[in-house]
């Protein structure tokens, strides 16, 4: 029978820890958000600042990188290169900071950030997907 991986409560603890400490290093009010590989949240954390609105995108951001199995600024750079027509696609959030999180090749889940500057965002969500990479 085949297995995919999947991040359990302490993978997902370990990922919002990584990212509310990148944030707060650098001074980031941000919603923290991890889902599953479906895009479904396992976690969520608006830090003390972050705007109520930037937990619904980075909701949105967890969403897309999980079911579009890449990182949202591919999304939006398509969307900024001129490929409108992606806008009518089924998906939310197709701004910068999502980012997958993948083990053992497979997209297991995501990380969404939202509230500062879009490379800000992703510097975040990296940080989070990088504590169990």
């Amino acid at each position: 029978m085949p297995t995919k991986p999947y991040l359990d409560q302490s993978q997902v603890n370990a990922i919002l820890d990584a990212a509310q400490k990148e944030a707060e290093a650098n001074g980031f009010a941000v919603t923290i958000v991890v889902s599953d590989d479906g895009g479904y949240p396992l976690g969520l954390r608006r830090l003390d600042g972050a705007a109520p609105f930037s937990a619904d995108v980075a909701m949105a951001k967890a969403r897309s990188a999980a079911i579009g199995r890449k990182e949202t600024q591919v999304f939006e750079d398509m969307i900024n290169g001129g490929r409108n027509a992606f806008l009518s696609a089924p998906m939310e959030g197709l701004m910068s900071g999502g980012v997958p999180v993948i083990i053992d090749g497979q997209v297991a889940g995501a990380v969404g950030i939202s509230g500062v500057k879009p490379d800000q965002d992703i510097q975040v969500a990296k940080a989070g997907a990088a504590a169990i990479g």
